[in-house]
């Protein structure tokens, strides 16, 4: 299995494209679908906790 998690910190780039910021979601998503065991039908909660988790990791 693949590892796709990865650390966000304050070096990130505060100037990160709209494509850069959906490549992390979507790489955060796939990771929490892979942690429920790769059960279909929870796609757009993954995105939403992904883009939640994102978010908040880059305001700090």
């Amino acid at each position: 299995m693949a590892r796709t998690s990865f650390k966000l910190g304050r070096s990130s780039n505060p100037m990160m494209s709209k494509e850069d910021l959906n490549k992390l979601i979507e790489k955060k998503a796939f990771e929490l679908y892979e942690k429920r065991g790769r059960k279909a039908g929870h796609s757009v909660d993954d995105w939403v906790e992904a883009e939640r988790i994102i978010k908040g990791k880059l305001s700090k």
